[in-house]
């Protein structure tokens, strides 16, 4: 839809107007009493949100984000669907599914009586698409803008037989410093430690023993776990919660230097020191055994709320 149609049927005066953005790419920017946020039509991605008693961002994005048509954006919140992480028999499809590269549709938008603002989109079929997911299924997210970020990413399957699908909200959060902060909430937890697999190419397996910090590359892949996760950011002196539903993985992840080095949209590492610091990803997953089987005719949600709070 073209940027002045999409602002005639779905701007709303005051908190949210469509916008073309780096790239060409074209983006909601959504600004309230309570919050701000940016999101790309491409992947229905999240790249920025702001609640304004905040004086930082709570989701981070790349000073080093590459901007362009079919190319996924560094930081943000990224849409991992319908599989997370590599295909299971399919090399040569995207990592962590077509979802985050292709366009959406704008379907709705809404000012709440709460003074939050809300839209919804819905993934395009394309041609890619068609051949790597060759199921009638229909793939949505609510997004709602306020003091906190709510997103609701929505399967619905319109088929005549069950689906399974991988997903992830793949959220990038800004801290003052990674070797500065701990993640609470995965205490006893089952994982997959993807830094500490064997030269072999065994699974190691571990149980996290106290809250989760950092002084060196982290790729975990937690299991059966529902649990809410608390950012604890001693720098910034605040708290950041991510409260989920429908969610029975969380992954854990920062790059460090050397992948975030030859990773190149990160910026440039001098030292020990990049963007890098300034980020963690707390992701709200269905992977592993936690992969969600949808009956047809049926529907499953993955929610997140994200909201922080001084310390």
């Amino acid at each position: 839809m073209p940027l002045a149609a999409l602002n005639k049927r779905f701007g709303l005066a005051g908190q949210l107007k469509f916008v073309e953005g780096p790239g060409g790419l074209i983006f909601a920017e959504i600004d309230n009493a309570l919050g701000t946020a940016y999101l790309c039509l491409q992947g229905a991605h999240i790249t920025t949100f702001r609640p304004k008693d905040q004086d930082e961002p709570v989701i981070w994005l790349s000073d080093y984000a590459k901007f362009a048509p079919g190319k996924s954006i560094r930081g943000g919140a990224p849409v991992c669907w319908p599989w997370f992480g590599a295909h299971a028999t399919e090399a040569g499809f995207p990592g962590h599914g077509f979802a985050r590269t292709v366009m959406w549709d704008v379907t709705a938008s809404g000012a709440l009586a709460s003074g939050e603002t809300e839209i919804t989109l819905a993934l395009i079929e394309n041609e890619q698409s068609s051949t790597q997911w060759p199921h009638k299924s229909r793939v949505e997210l609510n997004v709602v803008v306020g003091r906190s970020l709510k997103a609701s990413l929505i399967t619905t399957n319109l088929g005549d037989a069950d689906i399974t699908i991988g997903e992830a909200l793949h959220t990038y959060l800004q801290i003052g410093d990674i070797a500065e902060i701990e993640v609470l909430g995965l205490e006893g937890c089952e994982f997959v430690d993807k830094v500490g697999v064997d030269k072999v190419g065994g699974v190691n397996r571990r149980t996290q023993d106290g809250a989760v910090t950092f002084d060196g590359e982290v790729d975990r892949v937690y299991v059966n776990t529902e649990a809410t996760c608390v950012i604890v950011d001693r720098k910034l002196k605040r708290r950041i919660i991510i409260a989920k539903r429908g969610s029975r993985s969380t992954v854990v992840w920062t790059p460090w230097t050397e992948k975030a080095d030859k990773m190149g949209d990160f910026g440039p590492v001098v030292g020990n020191e990049g963007g890098w610091r300034r980020m963690v990803c707390v992701e709200s997953v269905n992977a592993l055994e936690n992969v969600v089987v949808v009956p047809a005719g049926q529907s499953h949600t993955l929610s997140v709320e994200y909201s922080a709070q001084a310390l």
